[in-house]
């Protein structure tokens, strides 16, 4: 499974989540994005945007005061 890295460090709200969206846009289903932020604010947002729509959050996680966010795309963006 292809994973692609959307850096988002040192952005701030919305930033992060835009990156995601621009990305995806570009991706097949199956394809995972994994964002790197610094902005806690991201924790929500991505995964609302998930949500919304209609992506799968796969994980979340904090490392070196990172914000890891793993996003599947669907099909239907």
């Amino acid at each position: 499974m292809k994973t692609v890295i959307v850096d988002a460090r040192r952005l701030l709200c919305p930033m992060p989540v835009i990156r995601v969206q621009n990305q995806v846009k570009e991706l097949p289903a199956g394809t995972r994005v994994e964002a790197i932020c610094t902005d806690p604010g991201a924790l929500n947002d991505i995964p609302a945007w998930c949500r919304i729509n209609g992506h799968k959050l796969i994980e979340t996680r904090t490392e070196n005061n990172e914000y890891i966010i793993v996003v599947e795309v669907v099909e239907g963006d």
